[in-house]
């Protein structure tokens, strides 16, 4: 069994983030400043050291320079703490003159080995011993004709505290900086968060029955004001499908209560009493005719909902689209002949569409055109290729579609006038666009009130 994940808010993340780069931030600050405190102050110690050589050796080149050096280590007492320890020695390693209790507390062995007259610059060594810091060197020097080691040391004890007190009150402050970094954090990051709150509230109050509410894209922090602009886009499409739902829903009772009530009042009326054979044939026949017009609406509205679904797959291929328009044009010359309706072909084309739904579009578009076209009118099927794209155009010169209709005419069921013997359910444009979407294409229409109406249909290349 998989373990849940772990959910972690964004503001335990932020507020996590904050203090480590804060923490990190007031390390490498503390640390440089502690490294260059404790370098200066070793460097001042070094350099008075240097300078106590150089006065030791100015001593050392007088002609009784010896015996004031040796008077000198000798004036130290036994318990003083001297800041300088120092001792001589001779070319066989004696002790010439030594300060009190240097034996004991700086041996000879712990000094490094002796640098010559003319090194430029000392290198000392640290020794510690119990709680103390000693910087140790050893200079070889010529007195009077005669070679002599001088051991110094310098005490940097109280430098040495003085570092490990500033190392602590460092670590404190770097303690107290840390903690009050995540307090900032914490505050910083409430406040940065509130407006997300507040659009989550906002959210929250928007509901089936207030889709006509709207966040605004001002007013928000500028990273918000994307995601403000896109819930509002999120809300316009939802409020526009949802209003076509409600009236599609109301569209679709309506188409299906005529034909429902007309089989019921049919029926009703042939119970009332006794019928002949042929007087129930013509109620089952009228009834066979509903049903199958409530069969093709059923029909067509299960198209437009496969056609709509995201896994609708399709099968395109080429084709030639005069070849297709002729067959489809044969098909119809029978009905139209009867009206005088001359249907014609133009155009030359290859088509990548699904050869079965492409039919059905053209042929709607027909049906169409014959429904609207007066006797003795013609119906223009056309098929050109455009900008890489093909175009498929069914042009009538029948009675035309006014304006403000043009906008709605691809809705399902909308009809432009309940009064025109038409007789069909107002899904067959409808099923056009659908169609010429599912194939990535797309669906115009141009009429003029009197004068006909031309349909294109566009099917990329």
């Amino acid at each position: 069994m998989s373990s849940r994940p772990i959910k972690r808010s964004i503001s335990s993340r932020l507020v996590l983030l904050f203090t480590l780069a804060a923490a990190l931030l007031l390390l490498c600050g503390l640390g440089v400043l502690y490294w260059i405190v404790v370098q200066q102050a070793f460097a001042e110690d070094n350099a008075v050291l240097a300078d106590k050589v150089l006065a030791l050796r100015s001593d050392l080149e007088k002609a009784e320079g010896l015996r004031i050096l040796q008077d000198q280590v000798n004036t130290i007492r036994p318990g003083e703490q001297p800041v300088y320890w120092i001792r001589l020695l001779d070319a066989n390693g004696q002790i010439m003159a030594e300060s009190a209790s240097m034996g004991e507390t700086l041996p000879r062995s712990v000094f490094p080995a002796p640098s010559s007259h003319e090194a430029p610059t000392l290198s000392p060594r640290n020794f510690r011993k119990d709680a103390k810091l000693f910087s140790l060197v050893t200079t070889a020097e010529m007195v009077a004709g005669r070679p002599v080691l001088v051991q110094v040391g310098q005490d940097r004890s109280t430098d040495d505290e003085f570092t490990k007190k500033f190392g602590a009150l460092l670590a404190i402050v770097l303690t107290l900086g840390v903690m009050a970094a995540a307090i900032i954090a914490v505050n910083v990051t409430r406040r940065g968060l509130r407006p997300l709150a507040e659009m989550t509230d906002a959210l929250k109050r928007i509901g089936p029955t207030q889709l006509n509410e709207r966040l605004g894209a001002t007013g928000w922090p500028l990273e918000l004001e994307p995601m403000a602009r896109a819930f509002d886009d999120m809300f316009d499409r939802l409020e526009e499908s949802f209003t076509r739902l409600s009236q599609f829903s109301a569209d679709l009772a309506h188409e299906l209560r005529t034909p429902v009530a007309n089989i019921m009042g049919e029926a009703e009326v042939c119970l009332t009493k006794s019928r002949t054979a042929g007087e129930y044939r013509e109620v089952i026949e009228s009834c066979m005719g509903e049903c199958a017009r409530l069969s093709g609406i059923i029909d067509n509205l299960l198209f437009l909902a496969r056609a709509e679904s995201s896994d609708r797959q399709i099968q395109p291929a080429w084709f030639d689209g005069r070849a297709a328009l002729d067959k489809i044009a044969d098909y119809y010359r029978t009905g139209a002949d009867e009206r005088k309706i001359a249907i014609t072909c133009e155009g030359q084309g290859q088509v990548q569409a699904d050869p079965l739904l492409f039919g059905r579009a053209v042929s709607n578009l027909v049906d169409n055109a014959l429904r609207f076209s007066p006797d003795h009118g013609t119906i223009a099927l056309r098929v050109n290729v455009n900008a890489g794209a093909t175009e498929v155009t069914v042009e009538d010169n029948g009675t035309g579609i006014p304006p403000a209709h043009i906008s709605r005419v691809f809705d399902r069921f909308y009809r432009v006038d309940s009064s025109r013997p038409s007789g069909g359910s107002g899904l067959g444009l409808a099923l056009v666009k659908s169609i010429s979407e599912l194939h990535g294409g797309r669906t115009s229409i141009s009429s003029e009130e009197g004068r006909g109406t031309a349909v294109t249909l566009t099917f990329p290349g």
